[in-house]
């Protein structure tokens, strides 16, 4: 069993930041559970382009509004507490945050915890190191 809690995993290398976001990786690929569990806020007035061409990744929206725009399908969804979003088809998305969001994401498969975007919003495949 594992328990952990959002306190322990602040200021450690499972809390990665970026321009105007966030990510608490709560589990990762070493844990290996075959997912990956984060919790990430994205700041107010922020605007990201993300493409997760290797993973798939379900988002649950805790607290904020913004919208959320399919760019390989052009259609828009706006999203508030509540809202849930899954790329499936691995779609190239753009997030506009009108507040300060935060979410709950699974990713598979499961991220290290060390990708980092790349110019595309895209996160490199790494295969995860039981640990």
């Amino acid at each position: 069993m594992i328990v952990r809690t959002t306190d322990e995993i602040t200021g450690t290398e499972r809390d990665v930041e970026g321009p105007g976001w966030r990510s608490k990786r709560i589990v990762l690929g070493g844990d290996g559970v075959g997912f990956s569990f984060h919790e990430t806020t994205i700041a107010e007035g922020t605007e990201h382009l993300f493409h997760y061409q290797h993973h798939v990744e379900a988002v649950w929206l805790v607290e904020g509004e913004g919208t959320l725009i399919d760019l390989d399908n052009d259609v828009t969804y706006e999203l508030a507490p509540g809202s849930m979003y899954l790329l499936d088809g691995h779609e190239r998305h753009r997030l506009l945050a009108r507040t300060r969001m935060r979410m709950m994401c699974v990713f598979n498969p499961p991220v290290t915890g060390q990708e980092v975007h790349d110019s595309n919003g895209v996160y490199p495949l790494v295969a995860a190191q039981a640990g």
